[in-house]
Protein backbone atom coordinates (compact mmCIF):
# COMPACT_ATOMS: atom_id res chain seq x y z
CA UNK A 1 0.00 0.00 0.00
CA UNK A 2 1.12 3.53 -0.77
CA UNK A 3 1.98 5.58 2.34
CA UNK A 4 2.15 9.32 3.07
CA UNK A 5 3.60 10.57 6.37
CA UNK A 6 2.95 13.96 7.94
CA UNK A 7 6.20 14.06 9.90
CA UNK A 8 6.85 13.75 13.60
CA UNK A 9 4.36 15.31 16.03
CA UNK A 10 5.68 17.40 18.90
CA UNK A 11 2.78 17.99 21.27
CA UNK A 12 1.94 18.16 24.93
CA UNK A 13 -1.24 17.81 26.92
CA UNK A 14 -3.87 20.39 25.98
CA UNK A 15 -4.20 21.32 29.68
CA UNK A 16 -0.49 22.22 29.80
CA UNK A 17 -0.86 24.34 26.66
CA UNK A 18 -3.90 26.07 28.13
CA UNK A 19 -2.09 26.73 31.44
CA UNK A 20 0.89 28.31 29.67
CA UNK A 21 -1.42 30.51 27.62
CA UNK A 22 -3.43 31.56 30.66
CA UNK A 23 -0.34 32.59 32.64
CA UNK A 24 0.39 35.36 30.13
CA UNK A 25 -3.23 36.22 29.25
CA UNK A 26 -5.14 36.02 32.55
CA UNK A 27 -6.99 39.28 31.88
CA UNK A 28 -7.64 38.67 28.18
CA UNK A 29 -11.06 37.53 26.98
CA UNK A 30 -11.19 33.76 26.47
CA UNK A 31 -14.88 33.09 25.76
CA UNK A 32 -17.72 35.41 24.87
CA UNK A 33 -21.38 34.45 24.48
CA UNK A 34 -24.70 36.26 24.86
CA UNK A 35 -24.47 36.06 28.68
CA UNK A 36 -20.75 36.00 29.50
CA UNK A 37 -17.46 37.63 28.65
CA UNK A 38 -14.91 35.53 30.51
CA UNK A 39 -11.22 36.21 30.89
CA UNK A 40 -8.82 33.28 30.90
CA UNK A 41 -8.60 33.66 34.67
CA UNK A 42 -12.36 33.43 35.21
CA UNK A 43 -12.73 30.56 32.73
CA UNK A 44 -10.06 28.42 34.38
CA UNK A 45 -11.40 29.20 37.86
CA UNK A 46 -14.89 28.22 36.76
CA UNK A 47 -13.57 24.98 35.26
CA UNK A 48 -11.60 24.22 38.44
CA UNK A 49 -14.71 24.66 40.60
CA UNK A 50 -16.76 22.41 38.32
CA UNK A 51 -13.96 19.83 38.51
CA UNK A 52 -14.19 19.93 42.33
CA UNK A 53 -17.94 19.36 42.02
CA UNK A 54 -17.32 16.32 39.79
CA UNK A 55 -14.87 14.78 42.24
CA UNK A 56 -17.33 15.45 45.06
CA UNK A 57 -19.94 13.43 43.15
CA UNK A 58 -17.60 10.47 42.85
CA UNK A 59 -16.22 11.07 39.35
CA UNK A 60 -12.84 9.40 38.93
CA UNK A 61 -10.27 9.28 36.09
CA UNK A 62 -11.63 7.12 33.28
CA UNK A 63 -15.30 7.82 34.10
CA UNK A 64 -17.56 9.52 31.57
CA UNK A 65 -19.44 12.76 32.24
CA UNK A 66 -22.32 13.78 29.98
CA UNK A 67 -22.87 17.50 29.45
CA UNK A 68 -25.93 19.15 27.92
CA UNK A 69 -27.07 22.71 27.36
CA UNK A 70 -26.94 25.41 24.75
CA UNK A 71 -23.66 26.17 23.00
CA UNK A 72 -21.84 28.67 25.20
CA UNK A 73 -19.30 29.39 27.90
CA UNK A 74 -20.89 27.05 30.46
CA UNK A 75 -20.42 24.00 28.25
CA UNK A 76 -16.83 25.03 27.46
CA UNK A 77 -16.05 25.31 31.18
CA UNK A 78 -17.71 21.95 31.85
CA UNK A 79 -15.66 20.26 29.13
CA UNK A 80 -12.38 21.63 30.54
CA UNK A 81 -13.44 20.60 34.04
CA UNK A 82 -14.23 17.06 32.92
CA UNK A 83 -10.89 16.65 31.16
CA UNK A 84 -8.95 18.08 34.10
CA UNK A 85 -10.63 15.54 36.38
CA UNK A 86 -9.33 12.78 34.10
CA UNK A 87 -12.85 11.92 32.97
CA UNK A 88 -14.25 11.73 29.44
CA UNK A 89 -16.54 14.48 28.17
CA UNK A 90 -19.75 13.31 26.42
CA UNK A 91 -21.67 16.19 24.76
CA UNK A 92 -25.45 15.77 24.41
CA UNK A 93 -26.86 18.37 22.03
CA UNK A 94 -30.18 19.72 23.30
CA UNK A 95 -31.31 20.16 19.69
CA UNK A 96 -31.44 16.36 19.26
CA UNK A 97 -34.68 14.35 19.65
CA UNK A 98 -35.37 12.88 23.10
CA UNK A 99 -35.05 9.26 21.88
CA UNK A 100 -31.60 9.97 20.46
CA UNK A 101 -30.43 11.76 23.62
CA UNK A 102 -31.65 8.96 25.88
CA UNK A 103 -29.83 6.38 23.77
CA UNK A 104 -26.60 8.41 23.92
CA UNK A 105 -26.88 8.94 27.67
CA UNK A 106 -27.53 5.25 28.37
CA UNK A 107 -24.97 3.93 25.88
CA UNK A 108 -22.21 6.20 27.24
CA UNK A 109 -22.76 4.86 30.78
CA UNK A 110 -21.97 8.32 32.13
CA UNK A 111 -21.47 8.56 35.88
CA UNK A 112 -22.97 12.06 35.98
CA UNK A 113 -24.86 14.53 33.78
CA UNK A 114 -23.98 18.21 33.98
CA UNK A 115 -26.48 20.64 32.49
CA UNK A 116 -26.88 24.36 31.96
CA UNK A 117 -30.19 26.15 31.58
CA UNK A 118 -33.40 24.18 32.04
CA UNK A 119 -33.44 20.71 33.55
CA UNK A 120 -33.03 17.99 30.92
CA UNK A 121 -36.25 16.97 29.15
CA UNK A 122 -34.91 13.44 28.72
CA UNK A 123 -33.93 10.58 31.03
CA UNK A 124 -30.18 11.04 31.57
CA UNK A 125 -29.69 7.53 33.04
CA UNK A 126 -27.41 9.17 35.66
CA UNK A 127 -27.66 11.80 38.43
CA UNK A 128 -28.16 15.27 36.91
CA UNK A 129 -26.36 18.28 38.39
CA UNK A 130 -26.67 21.89 37.27
CA UNK A 131 -23.44 23.59 36.21
CA UNK A 132 -22.71 26.26 38.85
CA UNK A 133 -22.70 29.91 37.83
CA UNK A 134 -19.54 31.55 36.56
CA UNK A 135 -17.38 32.97 39.38
CA UNK A 136 -17.31 36.71 39.94
CA UNK A 137 -13.72 37.48 40.89
CA UNK A 138 -10.69 39.52 39.96
CA UNK A 139 -7.93 37.99 37.87
CA UNK A 140 -5.60 38.19 40.85
CA UNK A 141 -7.80 35.61 42.61
CA UNK A 142 -8.07 33.36 39.58
CA UNK A 143 -6.79 29.84 39.14
CA UNK A 144 -3.80 29.81 36.79
CA UNK A 145 -3.84 26.14 35.79
CA UNK A 146 -6.09 23.10 35.83
CA UNK A 147 -5.07 19.74 37.22
CA UNK A 148 -3.30 17.75 34.51
CA UNK A 149 -1.98 14.68 36.30
CA UNK A 150 -4.13 12.42 34.12
CA UNK A 151 -2.96 13.49 30.63
CA UNK A 152 -2.06 9.98 29.47
CA UNK A 153 -1.87 9.70 25.66
CA UNK A 154 -4.41 6.84 25.60
CA UNK A 155 -6.89 8.40 28.06
CA UNK A 156 -10.09 9.44 26.23
CA UNK A 157 -10.81 13.18 26.17
CA UNK A 158 -14.28 12.99 24.65
CA UNK A 159 -16.90 10.68 23.19
CA UNK A 160 -19.06 11.92 20.34
CA UNK A 161 -21.90 10.11 18.66
CA UNK A 162 -22.02 9.65 14.91
CA UNK A 163 -24.77 8.20 12.73
CA UNK A 164 -25.21 4.43 12.85
CA UNK A 165 -26.71 2.01 10.36
CA UNK A 166 -29.27 0.81 12.94
CA UNK A 167 -30.89 4.24 13.16
CA UNK A 168 -29.25 4.91 16.53
CA UNK A 169 -25.94 6.78 16.80
CA UNK A 170 -22.72 5.07 17.84
CA UNK A 171 -20.24 6.60 20.26
CA UNK A 172 -16.56 6.94 19.43
CA UNK A 173 -13.85 7.84 21.97
CA UNK A 174 -10.94 10.16 21.09
CA UNK A 175 -7.83 10.04 23.35
CA UNK A 176 -5.36 12.75 24.39
CA UNK A 177 -2.87 11.52 21.78
CA UNK A 178 -5.32 12.48 19.04
CA UNK A 179 -6.96 15.56 20.56
CA UNK A 180 -3.75 17.16 21.84
CA UNK A 181 -2.18 16.72 18.40
CA UNK A 182 -5.18 18.32 16.69
CA UNK A 183 -5.30 21.29 19.07
CA UNK A 184 -1.55 21.96 18.80
CA UNK A 185 -1.62 21.72 15.02
CA UNK A 186 -4.64 24.02 14.78
CA UNK A 187 -3.09 27.02 16.51
CA UNK A 188 0.37 26.45 15.03
CA UNK A 189 -0.99 26.21 11.49
CA UNK A 190 -3.18 29.31 11.75
CA UNK A 191 -2.10 32.70 10.46
CA UNK A 192 -1.87 33.72 14.15
CA UNK A 193 -2.44 31.58 17.25
CA UNK A 194 -4.59 34.18 19.05
CA UNK A 195 -7.30 34.76 16.45
CA UNK A 196 -10.81 35.86 17.36
CA UNK A 197 -12.73 32.73 16.39
CA UNK A 198 -16.44 32.16 15.84
CA UNK A 199 -17.93 29.08 17.51
CA UNK A 200 -20.34 27.72 14.88
CA UNK A 201 -20.32 23.92 15.13
CA UNK A 202 -22.91 21.93 17.10
CA UNK A 203 -21.77 20.43 20.42
CA UNK A 204 -21.72 16.88 19.09
CA UNK A 205 -19.57 17.65 16.05
CA UNK A 206 -15.79 17.16 16.15
CA UNK A 207 -15.15 20.62 14.65
CA UNK A 208 -16.46 22.07 17.95
CA UNK A 209 -13.25 20.84 19.58
CA UNK A 210 -11.10 22.45 16.87
CA UNK A 211 -12.88 25.75 17.40
CA UNK A 212 -12.63 25.61 21.19
CA UNK A 213 -9.25 24.01 21.86
CA UNK A 214 -7.45 25.47 18.84
CA UNK A 215 -8.52 28.91 20.03
CA UNK A 216 -7.97 28.65 23.79
CA UNK A 217 -4.63 26.82 23.59
CA UNK A 218 -3.39 29.57 21.27
CA UNK A 219 -4.57 32.49 23.40
CA UNK A 220 -7.42 33.60 21.14
CA UNK A 221 -10.97 34.65 21.90
CA UNK A 222 -13.85 32.23 21.27
CA UNK A 223 -17.05 34.06 20.28
CA UNK A 224 -20.14 31.87 20.46
CA UNK A 225 -22.47 32.50 17.54
CA UNK A 226 -26.19 32.79 18.44
CA UNK A 227 -28.08 29.70 17.28
CA UNK A 228 -30.37 31.57 14.88
CA UNK A 229 -27.40 32.91 12.91
CA UNK A 230 -26.25 29.40 12.00
CA UNK A 231 -29.17 29.29 9.53
CA UNK A 232 -29.23 32.95 8.48
CA UNK A 233 -26.26 33.83 6.23
CA UNK A 234 -27.43 37.44 5.79
CA UNK A 235 -27.43 38.11 9.54
CA UNK A 236 -24.25 36.04 9.92
CA UNK A 237 -22.33 38.33 7.59
CA UNK A 238 -23.21 41.36 9.74
CA UNK A 239 -22.41 39.47 12.96
CA UNK A 240 -18.95 38.51 11.67
CA UNK A 241 -18.23 42.18 11.00
CA UNK A 242 -19.68 43.46 14.30
CA UNK A 243 -17.63 40.98 16.34
CA UNK A 244 -14.42 41.40 14.30
CA UNK A 245 -14.22 37.64 13.73
CA UNK A 246 -10.88 36.61 12.26
CA UNK A 247 -11.27 32.83 12.00
CA UNK A 248 -14.31 30.90 10.88
CA UNK A 249 -15.08 27.17 10.58
CA UNK A 250 -17.96 26.35 8.25
CA UNK A 251 -19.19 23.26 6.43
CA UNK A 252 -18.99 23.72 2.67
CA UNK A 253 -22.74 24.26 2.23
CA UNK A 254 -22.82 27.08 4.80
CA UNK A 255 -19.68 28.63 3.30
CA UNK A 256 -21.24 28.65 -0.15
CA UNK A 257 -24.44 30.25 1.14
CA UNK A 258 -22.41 32.92 2.94
CA UNK A 259 -20.52 33.57 -0.30
CA UNK A 260 -23.78 33.87 -2.26
CA UNK A 261 -25.08 36.45 0.23
CA UNK A 262 -21.76 38.35 0.11
CA UNK A 263 -22.15 38.79 -3.67
CA UNK A 264 -24.98 41.25 -2.97
CA UNK A 265 -22.81 43.31 -0.59
CA UNK A 266 -21.09 46.35 -2.08
CA UNK A 267 -18.00 46.10 0.11
CA UNK A 268 -16.44 43.50 2.39
CA UNK A 269 -13.90 45.89 3.91
CA UNK A 270 -15.81 45.73 7.21
CA UNK A 271 -14.87 42.05 7.61
CA UNK A 272 -11.78 41.09 9.65
CA UNK A 273 -11.60 37.51 8.35
CA UNK A 274 -8.05 36.18 8.05
CA UNK A 275 -8.79 32.44 7.86
CA UNK A 276 -11.71 30.23 6.87
CA UNK A 277 -11.65 26.47 7.47
CA UNK A 278 -14.10 24.08 5.88
CA UNK A 279 -14.64 20.38 6.58
CA UNK A 280 -17.23 17.64 6.67
CA UNK A 281 -17.81 17.22 2.93
CA UNK A 282 -16.05 17.85 -0.36
CA UNK A 283 -15.24 21.52 -0.92
CA UNK A 284 -16.38 22.83 -4.31
CA UNK A 285 -14.91 26.16 -5.43
CA UNK A 286 -18.12 27.65 -6.76
CA UNK A 287 -18.14 31.00 -8.57
CA UNK A 288 -19.51 32.61 -5.40
CA UNK A 289 -16.70 31.20 -3.23
CA UNK A 290 -14.06 32.30 -5.75
CA UNK A 291 -15.55 35.80 -5.75
CA UNK A 292 -15.70 35.95 -1.94
CA UNK A 293 -11.98 35.22 -1.60
CA UNK A 294 -11.09 37.50 -4.51
CA UNK A 295 -12.67 40.29 -2.44
CA UNK A 296 -10.89 39.09 0.72
CA UNK A 297 -7.28 38.94 -0.51
CA UNK A 298 -5.88 38.75 3.03
CA UNK A 299 -7.98 35.72 3.96
CA UNK A 300 -6.90 32.14 3.34
CA UNK A 301 -9.07 29.07 2.83
CA UNK A 302 -8.14 25.70 4.36
CA UNK A 303 -9.78 22.44 3.26
CA UNK A 304 -9.77 20.06 6.25
CA UNK A 305 -10.41 16.33 6.10
CA UNK A 306 -11.15 13.89 8.91
CA UNK A 307 -13.84 11.77 10.53
CA UNK A 308 -15.40 11.45 13.94
CA UNK A 309 -13.27 8.30 14.26
CA UNK A 310 -9.96 10.01 13.51
CA UNK A 311 -10.43 13.77 13.98
CA UNK A 312 -8.14 15.85 11.73
CA UNK A 313 -6.23 13.80 9.14
CA UNK A 314 -5.21 16.00 6.20
CA UNK A 315 -5.32 19.65 5.14
CA UNK A 316 -4.92 21.61 1.93
CA UNK A 317 -4.48 25.38 1.93
CA UNK A 318 -5.62 27.15 -1.22
CA UNK A 319 -3.13 29.80 -2.30
CA UNK A 320 -2.77 32.29 -5.11
CA UNK A 321 -5.62 33.87 -7.06
CA UNK A 322 -8.99 32.26 -6.35
CA UNK A 323 -9.64 32.36 -10.10
CA UNK A 324 -6.97 29.65 -10.44
CA UNK A 325 -8.24 27.36 -7.69
CA UNK A 326 -9.33 23.89 -8.83
CA UNK A 327 -13.04 23.20 -8.93
CA UNK A 328 -12.60 20.26 -6.53
CA UNK A 329 -9.61 21.04 -4.29
CA UNK A 330 -7.61 18.13 -2.87
CA UNK A 331 -7.80 17.18 0.78
CA UNK A 332 -4.05 17.63 0.90
CA UNK A 333 -1.33 16.17 3.07
CA UNK A 334 -1.47 14.42 6.45
CA UNK A 335 -0.96 16.28 9.72
CA UNK A 336 2.14 15.64 11.84
CA UNK A 337 1.93 12.25 13.51
CA UNK A 338 -0.48 10.95 10.88
CA UNK A 339 0.19 8.28 8.29
CA UNK A 340 -2.33 7.74 5.49
CA UNK A 341 -2.36 4.64 3.31
CA UNK A 342 -4.09 3.78 0.04
CA UNK A 343 -5.56 0.29 -0.27
CA UNK A 344 -5.99 -0.13 -4.05
CA UNK A 345 -9.39 -1.18 -5.34
CA UNK A 346 -7.97 -2.17 -8.75
CA UNK A 347 -4.58 -3.88 -9.23
CA UNK A 348 -3.65 -1.65 -12.16
CA UNK A 349 -4.35 1.57 -10.18
CA UNK A 350 -2.10 1.46 -7.09
CA UNK A 351 -2.68 5.13 -6.23
CA UNK A 352 -6.48 4.88 -6.28
CA UNK A 353 -8.26 3.11 -3.45
CA UNK A 354 -9.68 3.29 0.05
CA UNK A 355 -7.96 5.70 2.40
CA UNK A 356 -6.69 4.17 5.65
CA UNK A 357 -5.55 6.28 8.61
CA UNK A 358 -2.84 5.29 11.09
CA UNK A 359 -0.92 7.07 13.83
CA UNK A 360 -1.88 9.95 16.12
CA UNK A 361 -5.40 10.70 14.80
CA UNK A 362 -6.84 7.26 15.60
CA UNK A 363 -9.63 7.03 18.15
CA UNK A 364 -9.82 4.37 20.86
CA UNK A 365 -12.79 2.94 18.95
CA UNK A 366 -16.55 2.66 19.15
CA UNK A 367 -18.27 2.16 22.50
CA UNK A 368 -19.96 -1.21 22.97
CA UNK A 369 -19.45 -2.19 19.31
CA UNK A 370 -16.85 -5.02 19.17
CA UNK A 371 -17.94 -6.31 15.76
CA UNK A 372 -17.87 -2.84 14.20
CA UNK A 373 -14.48 -2.11 15.77
CA UNK A 374 -13.09 -5.29 14.21
CA UNK A 375 -14.50 -4.24 10.82
CA UNK A 376 -13.34 -0.62 10.77
CA UNK A 377 -10.19 -0.63 12.95
CA UNK A 378 -8.07 -3.29 11.33
CA UNK A 379 -4.73 -4.95 12.07
CA UNK A 380 -2.58 -4.70 8.97
CA UNK A 381 -0.81 -7.74 7.58
CA UNK A 382 2.49 -5.86 7.59
CA UNK A 383 3.90 -2.96 9.56
CA UNK A 384 3.65 0.36 7.71
CA UNK A 385 6.75 2.41 6.78
CA UNK A 386 6.17 4.40 9.99
CA UNK A 387 5.83 1.35 12.20
CA UNK A 388 2.03 1.19 12.52
CA UNK A 389 -0.06 -1.99 12.53
CA UNK A 390 -3.48 -0.55 13.45
CA UNK A 391 -5.43 1.51 10.90
CA UNK A 392 -8.91 2.92 10.42
CA UNK A 393 -10.84 2.18 7.23
CA UNK A 394 -12.39 5.52 6.25
CA UNK A 395 -14.65 4.15 3.52
CA UNK A 396 -13.47 7.02 1.28
CA UNK A 397 -12.16 6.46 -2.22
CA UNK A 398 -9.12 8.64 -2.95
CA UNK A 399 -6.44 9.25 -5.55
CA UNK A 400 -2.87 10.29 -4.73
CA UNK A 401 -1.02 12.65 -7.06
CA UNK A 402 2.55 13.38 -5.98
CA UNK A 403 2.31 14.01 -2.24
CA UNK A 404 -1.31 15.18 -2.30
CA UNK A 405 -4.53 13.24 -1.65
CA UNK A 406 -7.68 13.86 -3.69
CA UNK A 407 -11.10 12.71 -2.47
CA UNK A 408 -13.15 10.91 -5.12
CA UNK A 409 -16.24 9.57 -3.35
CA UNK A 410 -17.47 7.22 -0.68
CA UNK A 411 -16.61 3.60 -1.47
CA UNK A 412 -20.25 2.62 -0.98
CA UNK A 413 -21.30 5.42 -3.33
CA UNK A 414 -18.82 4.64 -6.07
CA UNK A 415 -20.71 4.78 -9.32
CA UNK A 416 -20.03 3.08 -12.59
CA UNK A 417 -22.29 4.11 -15.44
CA UNK A 418 -21.97 1.86 -18.49
CA UNK A 419 -18.58 0.69 -17.23
CA UNK A 420 -17.18 4.19 -16.58
CA UNK A 421 -16.31 5.31 -13.02
CA UNK A 422 -18.24 8.52 -12.32
CA UNK A 423 -17.55 11.00 -9.53
CA UNK A 424 -20.86 12.68 -8.57
CA UNK A 425 -18.90 15.53 -6.97
CA UNK A 426 -17.62 16.55 -10.40
CA UNK A 427 -21.21 16.76 -11.58
CA UNK A 428 -22.10 18.90 -8.55
CA UNK A 429 -19.25 21.26 -9.34
CA UNK A 430 -20.31 21.70 -12.99
CA UNK A 431 -23.93 22.25 -11.97
CA UNK A 432 -22.83 25.01 -9.61
CA UNK A 433 -21.20 26.81 -12.54
CA UNK A 434 -24.57 27.20 -14.24
CA UNK A 435 -26.42 30.53 -13.89
CA UNK A 436 -29.06 30.58 -11.17
CA UNK A 437 -28.02 27.37 -9.39
CA UNK A 438 -27.20 28.02 -5.73
CA UNK A 439 -26.78 24.46 -4.40
CA UNK A 440 -26.46 21.14 -6.22
CA UNK A 441 -26.23 17.49 -5.21
CA UNK A 442 -25.96 14.54 -7.58
CA UNK A 443 -26.93 11.12 -6.28
CA UNK A 444 -27.12 7.62 -7.68
CA UNK A 445 -30.46 5.83 -7.62
CA UNK A 446 -31.23 2.19 -8.34
CA UNK A 447 -33.77 1.44 -11.05
CA UNK A 448 -35.16 -1.75 -12.61
CA UNK A 449 -32.99 -4.82 -13.23
CA UNK A 450 -30.19 -3.50 -11.02
CA UNK A 451 -29.38 -0.57 -13.28
CA UNK A 452 -28.31 2.74 -11.77
CA UNK A 453 -28.84 6.34 -12.78
CA UNK A 454 -27.54 9.73 -11.75
CA UNK A 455 -30.15 12.26 -10.68
CA UNK A 456 -29.55 15.78 -9.44
CA UNK A 457 -31.29 18.07 -6.96
CA UNK A 458 -30.66 21.82 -6.97
CA UNK A 459 -31.81 25.03 -5.34
CA UNK A 460 -32.02 28.14 -7.46
CA UNK A 461 -32.54 31.89 -7.17
CA UNK A 462 -34.53 31.87 -10.42
CA UNK A 463 -38.30 31.67 -10.72
CA UNK A 464 -40.02 28.52 -11.97
CA UNK A 465 -40.48 30.12 -15.38
CA UNK A 466 -36.85 31.27 -15.58
CA UNK A 467 -35.21 27.97 -14.68
CA UNK A 468 -34.85 25.52 -17.56
CA UNK A 469 -33.48 22.12 -16.59
CA UNK A 470 -33.07 21.07 -20.22
CA UNK A 471 -30.77 24.02 -20.85
CA UNK A 472 -28.67 23.07 -17.82
CA UNK A 473 -28.37 19.45 -18.97
CA UNK A 474 -27.30 20.62 -22.43
CA UNK A 475 -24.62 22.81 -20.83
CA UNK A 476 -23.33 19.82 -18.89
CA UNK A 477 -22.78 17.86 -22.11
CA UNK A 478 -20.17 20.46 -23.06
CA UNK A 479 -18.32 19.96 -19.76
CA UNK A 480 -18.62 16.26 -18.90
CA UNK A 481 -18.60 12.83 -20.56
CA UNK A 482 -22.04 11.45 -21.37
CA UNK A 483 -21.91 8.94 -18.49
CA UNK A 484 -21.69 11.88 -16.04
CA UNK A 485 -24.90 13.57 -17.20
CA UNK A 486 -27.86 13.16 -14.79
CA UNK A 487 -31.08 11.88 -16.27
CA UNK A 488 -33.01 14.58 -14.43
CA UNK A 489 -32.67 17.78 -12.41
CA UNK A 490 -35.16 18.40 -9.62
CA UNK A 491 -35.56 21.86 -8.07
CA UNK A 492 -36.10 21.80 -4.30
CA UNK A 493 -36.94 24.77 -2.06
CA UNK A 494 -34.00 23.73 0.13
CA UNK A 495 -31.69 20.75 0.46
CA UNK A 496 -32.17 18.54 3.54
CA UNK A 497 -29.40 18.75 6.13
CA UNK A 498 -27.95 16.44 8.75
CA UNK A 499 -27.68 17.74 12.36
CA UNK A 500 -24.06 18.79 11.69
CA UNK A 501 -25.10 20.95 8.72
CA UNK A 502 -23.98 18.67 5.89
CA UNK A 503 -26.23 17.95 2.93
CA UNK A 504 -28.19 14.76 3.61
CA UNK A 505 -27.41 12.83 0.43
CA UNK A 506 -29.27 9.73 1.59
CA UNK A 507 -32.48 11.73 2.07
CA UNK A 508 -32.09 13.29 -1.37
CA UNK A 509 -31.46 9.90 -3.01
CA UNK A 510 -34.58 8.53 -1.36
CA UNK A 511 -36.64 11.50 -2.55
CA UNK A 512 -35.39 11.19 -6.14
CA UNK A 513 -35.65 7.40 -6.38
CA UNK A 514 -38.30 6.09 -8.77
CA UNK A 515 -41.57 5.14 -7.12
CA UNK A 516 -42.30 1.45 -6.67
CA UNK A 517 -44.87 0.11 -9.13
Amino acid sequence: MYSLWGGDAHVRCLLESLAETARTRMGDTAVQDEEHELTYGRLLTWAARIAELLVGHGVRPGDRVAVTGSRGAAVVAAMLATVSAGATYVPLDVEYPVRRLEHMAADSQARLLLYSGDEPAFDPAAPAVRIPAAPDLSDEEAVTALSRHTCRPDLPVYVIYTSGSTGLPKGVALPHRCVDNMAAWQWRHSVRPDLRTAQFAPLNFDVWFQEVLGTLCGGGTLIVMPEALRRDPIALLDWLADHRVERLFLPYVALNMLAVVAEATDSLEHLALAEVNTAGEQLVCTPAIRELFRRLPGCRLNNHYGQSESAMVTVHTLTGSSDDWPMLPPIGRPLPGCEVLVAPTEPDEPLVGELLVAGAPLSVGYLNQPALNAERYITLDETTPQGHRRAFRTGDLVRVEGDTVHLLSRIDREVKIRGVRVNPLEVDACLLEQPGIVEAVTVVVDIAQGSRQLRAAVTTDLTEDEFDGATVLKALTELLPEQFIPVSITVLPELPRTPSGKVDRDAIAAALAPSSP
